[in-house]
């Protein structure tokens, strides 16, 4: 049974979400900007609430608190069909397996309704946490994006994973 479900991010999540990033400052710091302000959280929900880049936040089943957010950004169409996927976790939610619900029903999301080929996650290397998270939703290791993104005021190296949304070859499939 799933704990986590997933809905998109509203303006009403403010107060909320506001509380989870005021807990979760130190944990974010070093890897993904988030809004910190009640101005630059409204501008995030009018941003992630588009054709092009969207954003979920994950509830817990039993307890109905935010864990985290997932987000699919710069989705591309036509002969690309591709998005960037971001995801962070809040202070006392993480190393239960819910970020990694949250972040496998975005992805079948996007490779459902959306029916976007591909999707890519950049890394920085140190972060641990985020590479495990992703090696086990299957993503694969592309490469590194040398001073890919800058992060806290400095050009920061990422490691560049995707996965496909491909069947799996015939010998795998079931009943084929």
């Amino acid at each position: 049974m799933s704990t986590v479900r997933i809905r998109h991010l509203k303006a009403s999540d403010e107060k909320i979400f506001m509380a989870n990033i005021g807990r979760s400052r130190e944990l974010h710091r070093s890897w993904v900007q988030v809004p910190t302000s009640a101005k630059t959280f409204e501008r995030y929900v009018q941003e992630m609430n588009t054709a092009d880049d969207q954003a979920y936040v994950a509830i817990r089943a039993d307890t109905q608190e935010m864990v985290g957010v997932v987000e699919l950004q710069d989705i591309f169409r036509g002969d690309f069909q591709n998005a960037y996927l971001i995801y962070y976790g809040f202070a006392g939610q993480l190393k239960q397996g819910l970020m990694r619900q949250a972040v496998q029903k975005v992805i079948a999301k996007a490779f459902g309704s959306l029916k976007l080929h591909r999707l890519e996650a950049n890394i920085q290397p140190a972060n641990l946490s985020s590479i495990a998270l992703i090696k086990a939703c299957g993503f694969e290791k592309e490469g590194l994006s040398r001073q890919f993104l800058r992060k806290n005021g400095e050009w920061r190296d990422h490691e560049r994973w995707s996965l496909l949304n491909e069947p799996p070859p015939l010998d795998e499939r079931d009943g084929e």
